[in-house]
């Protein structure tokens, strides 16, 4: 145990500094870093504004309120954000295998998750994760909430499992590259894009989509399920205390994936 401990420091250390250096190479190049914050939160205002105008003509979408749709949109933005800031890396790890590149991460000292998630820093996600904090704090000024100290906590626990489950959803299809050889896979991006359905209620969709959104790519618990806990929507509030278990279930099978995918990896000329 005390040999896993240190080795989980070990990682989470060689991250940050990993992570650290990308930051610095990056914003060497300020007028850069700039535009893509400013055109990250200029985007998100646009699909609020799309919400806002659906809501002068319609007072709620199947007894949900446009706050609450609202704290819906911010959950998706925050975690989306996280997942681009911090481990924009695995949208890159087709490129690794197919080059060949992962050799160099395969014969580094350190865990080749570790480097492939602080690869890459994605700068565009901290507009995104200031746009949706701004933006959940007023979702929740506007709407009348019980808070209890039990209650914040759980938000602060729904928002780092939904982040983790977001960022395992990224790993996890970039991972199926070791499979699917091509320069640029298109899996990631596809699951990334069905994210677009947790900024509504899953009640608007089919069955068929709940389905998918609930037990295939469970977007319902970054979003839905957080939403309907905080605001104590009888019928779906429950569901989310699961949010964590989600998000430890999505870590492990992405990890193994990962782990496994690189088994087969066959270096450059696959």
């Amino acid at each position: 145990m005390a040999a896993r401990l240190r080795s989980l420091r070990r990682g989470i250390y060689l991250y940050f500094r990993l992570l650290g250096q990308e930051m610095k190479s990056i914003l060497a190049y300020r007028a850069d870093f700039i535009v893509l914050l400013i055109a990250a939160v200029l985007v998100q205002l646009v699909g609020l504004a799309f919400i806002g105008i659906i809501f002068t003509r319609i007072p709620n979408i199947q007894g949900w309120t446009f706050w609450q749709v609202v704290m819906m949109y911010s959950l998706i933005f925050i975690t989306e954000g996280v997942g681009s800031l911090f481990f924009e890396g695995t949208w890159w790890l087709s490129w690794l295998i197919y080059s060949g590149e992962f050799d160099q991460v395969m014969v580094r000292p350190v865990s080749p998750m570790v480097q492939v998630l602080a690869s890459k820093v994605g700068f565009n996600g901290l507009g995104n994760i200031v746009t949706g904090s701004l933006l959940l704090v007023v979702s929740l000024t506007h709407v009348s909430v019980n808070w209890t100290p039990v209650g914040l906590l759980m938000v602060l626990i729904l928002l780092v499992s939904g982040a983790t489950i977001r960022v395992a959803l990224n790993l996890g299809t970039a991972a199926l590259s070791f499979w699917i050889k091509s320069p640029h896979s298109n899996v990631p991006m596809f699951v990334h894009q069905l994210g677009e359905f947790g900024k509504y209620p899953i009640t608007i969709y089919s069955v068929g989509v709940q389905a998918v959104i609930v037990l295939v790519i469970p977007f319902a618990f970054v979003s839905f399920y957080p939403t309907a806990y905080v605001f104590d929507q009888a019928n779906w509030a429950l569901a989310g205390w699961l949010t964590p278990l989600v998000a430890i279930y999505c870590l492990v099978m992405a990890a193994t994936l990962f782990r496994r995918g690189m088994r087969r990896y066959e270096s450059s000329g696959n």
